[in-house]
């Protein structure tokens, strides 16, 4: 199975909180809401200073791909935020306050409840050829990528299920391993 998630067709929606928009890339199971998801894949967008909302039982990936970046405090504990396309895992139920560096930032955001699978998703940065397994995520970042005769365009995204596929990424590519992911030794990271 091969799905095609082109950008322009998502539509942004508020955040729990109505601090910011996100656009759903992708979701399981297919359909489900805020309140039940396994996992899902979004771009969020930072506009202003403020928290970020709460997710009970819930783990996050937080990649910045636009902006300056982000000084977190998780949990009472700073975290700054100010590399792009360098995966940050935190936990989503836990106080989480944002001052922005320098502006506005986009998020690649990845959250998955726990226990909702086998395994936690996986997160890389990749850029160049690369092999990829069944049950994963690609989403072209920074330049174009090419998987399984499927070309995308910043911001657009491509699923694989029950199939492997080769991704050409001139540019950046977020690989997301939806049961985990076992890249190569040699792959391309950023």
């Amino acid at each position: 199975m091969i799905r095609v998630l082109p950008a322009s067709a998502r539509t942004a929606l508020p955040w729990k909180n109505g601090g910011g928009v996100t656009r759903e890339i992708a979701a399981w199971p297919e359909g489900a809401g805020m309140a039940d998801f396994g996992w899902r894949v979004s771009l969020a967008e930072v506009a202003a200073d403020g928290p970020f909302s709460a997710f009970p039982d819930v783990d996050r990936t937080l990649t910045v791909v636009e902006g300056a970046g982000m000084d977190l405090t998780v949990d009472g504990e700073r975290r700054l935020v100010d590399t792009r396309y360098e995966p940050r895992d935190f936990r989503g139920d836990v106080p989480t306050d944002c001052v922005l560096l320098d502006g506005p930032v986009v998020n690649l955001n990845v959250m998955w409840r726990r226990g909702a699978g086998p395994t936690a998703p996986t997160v890389a940065v990749v850029r160049g050829r690369l092999r990829l397994g069944a049950d994963v995520l690609v989403v072209a970042l920074d330049g174009t990528a090419e998987v399984a005769g499927v070309t995308l365009r910043p911001y657009d995204a491509v699923q694989l299920g029950g199939e492997a596929a080769v991704l050409h990424a001139h540019g950046l590519s977020a690989v997301i391993g939806i049961g985990g992911l076992d890249l190569p030794a040699d792959a391309p990271l950023a």
